[in-house]
């Protein structure tokens, strides 16, 4: 690390600053010219279940939004010994989709509903027919649509709407602008115009034209941008809502503001069309970013938006690694309770290795990862199962290798429909989260499941700040025509080390037997559902 370059480049301003806001976690990154991070902070929150309702206060949002900043901003100090005082340019980020509604006043209307609130059954169904698109329960759109059908009061006084990094954006730059991804979870992208579906649009006025609304819906959403336009600056109430010491100075350049999977998809590379990333912890979910359009709309998909505005195809799946790390913690008491000293790490690393060991098919082997509720298999509860044959090869090696499998069998399924019904190839997968930290266990299965390459960064874990830093540097570094993917790829990624998995087809043939079994079975996990019910 060159500290006297990294102080230059803090006192020169040649830094880009991202701020995510994840469900637990605020987290702050500094980086420096050569876009690496220099400097971070971080502040924990958790939402909570108001009047049966997700949410975070405004309260919560900026003691948490100036506290990772003051953090951050410490660390410098700390650091370089350096008071700081300006940044290249900033971008703001949040987890995407839910609701937050503000009168011509700029009042919030009703509290803030996050993507976690499933209330809007009725509204996601009704708009799926209506638009032919798949609307899912958490996008913006759906609780705006559920509020009108519920008759809310508030509706009538909505002079704007936005997700929360769209409301930290506003509020520190004036702006009511939104990355093009970000609002592609508000409502659905039209990716020739890189701009809301205005057939949709029209659609929408149209269905709700009979309450005679002062509004139209163009006129309250935010306007969509691409990675890389200006999104304004930060304005001087805007400067003292962030740092609240006031050293920070006002005029910063401000990039669009994105959503979570928009930064994840810049923190791995995969902006480019035909690569896609996975990412895999207590959930899983894959972007793939598409050439065309699908042929119909699936409601095992979400169609959502790169930063720079190609379309990307969403598997997500509430269910990972939480029954196998349930697993991991039985071995765990079995060894204490025989007086051995455990390391985790360790115990991980045995287990993970030994499925590698085991039959390609699990030796009849089945489990169910299902802890909650997973759309695409069809079940609103889950009822974690291993089930076998009494002919069944059953061994740790199968026991472990057939949990593995059941982390991403659900993923398959969706992947399926994009690779089976609609042709869709990808070149590579880029894959990051929990599963893929004992190296080349996950990212063999991944590779076998998904039956496509996988590479595993070492700024896989960089995570979703460094993300929108990385499009906040874009935005005031790049070259006149330069893409966001040729951005990535010469001045963020080049040289970065990583590994490559090429699927096995001894493994791809393994996987399709276990699903075999996988996907019929299903409905002893239905069927568990429905008569082993949770104490509460």
């Amino acid at each position: 690390m060159d500290i006297n370059r990294i102080k230059e480049d803090i006192l020169n301003a040649k830094t880009a600053m991202g701020i995510e806001f994840g469900s637990t976690r605020i987290k702050a990154v500094l980086i420096d010219s050569t876009n690496a991070p220099v400097a971070s902070g971080s502040h924990e929150w958790e939402n909570r279940l108001d009047n049966g309702v997700w949410t975070y206060t405004l309260e919560d949002i900026w003691t948490g939004l100036q506290d990772a900043y003051a953090d951050m901003a410490a660390d410098v100090k700390k650091q370089y010994d350096i008071t700081l005082k300006n940044i290249g340019a900033i971008g703001f980020s949040a987890m995407m989709h839910g609701y937050m509604a503000f009168n011509k006043d700029g009042e919030l209307l009703v509290p803030f509903r996050t993507w976690r609130n499933t209330m809007t059954a009725e509204a996601s169904e009704k708009l799926f027919k209506e638009f032919n698109y798949n609307i899912p329960q958490r996008w913006s759109i759906a609780h705006l649509y559920q509020a009108i059908l519920n008759g809310e009061e508030h509706v009538k006084d909505v002079d704007f709407f936005t997700t929360l990094a769209g409301y930290i954006h506003w509020q520190l730059t004036g702006e009511k602008v939104l990355g093009v991804g970000d609002a592609s979870g508000m409502f659905p992208i039209d990716c020739s115009k890189k701009d809301y579906d205005q057939a949709m649009i029209d659609k929408f006025d149209a269905l709700v034209a009979d309450k005679q609304y002062p509004w139209k819906l163009r006129e309250i959403l935010p306007k969509a941008l691409v990675a890389g336009e200006n999104a304004g600056i930060l304005t001087a109430e805007g400067a003292k809502k962030l740092d609240v010491s006031g050293n920070l100075e006002a005029g910063i350049p401000v990039c669009p503001a994105e959503g979570d999977a928009g930064t994840g998809m810049a923190a791995t590379n995969s902006v480019k069309q035909r690569t896609g990333n996975v990412s895999a912890g207590t959930s899983i979910f894959l972007m793939a970013v598409l050439e065309k359009e699908l042929s119909k709309a699936y409601p095992e998909l979400d169609m959502v938006t790169t930063p720079d505005g190609s379309l990307v195809a969403m598997v997500h799946c509430n269910n990972c690694t939480s029954d196998l790390n349930a697993w991991v913690g039985i071995f765990r008491e079995f060894m204490e309770a025989s007086g051995m000293e455990v390391d985790m790490n360790k115990l991980f690393g045995t287990l993970y290795n030994r499925a590698m060991e085991g039959d390609r098919d699990c030796g009849g082997v089945i489990a169910y990862n299902y802890f909650s509720g997973e759309p695409i298999t069809g079940l609103e509860e889950g009822r974690p199962m291993v089930v076998r044959t009494p002919n069944a090869k059953f061994s740790l090696a199968n026991f472990m290798r057939a949990n593995l499998y059941s982390s991403v069998a659900t993923l398959k399924i969706g992947m399926d429909i994009l690779t089976q019904q609609e042709n869709v190839t990808l070149d590579c997968l880029m894959g990051h989260g929990g599963l893929f930290k004992t190296k080349g266990v996950g990212q063999s299965i991944m590779a076998a499941a998904m039956n496509v390459p996988v590479t595993v960064m070492e700024t896989a874990g960089e995570g979703g700040a460094w993300g929108i830093a990385l499009l906040a540097s874009y935005m005031k570094n790049k070259a006149e025509g330069e893409t966001l993917d040729a951005y990535l790829n010469e001045k963020v990624f080049a040289g970065q080390e990583g590994s490559t998995m090429a699927p096995d087809p001894a493994d791809i043939a393994g996987f399709e037997e276990f699903m075999k079994s996988y996907v019929p079975v299903l409905a002893a996990e239905k069927a568990a559902v429905e008569t082993l019910k949770v104490n509460s």
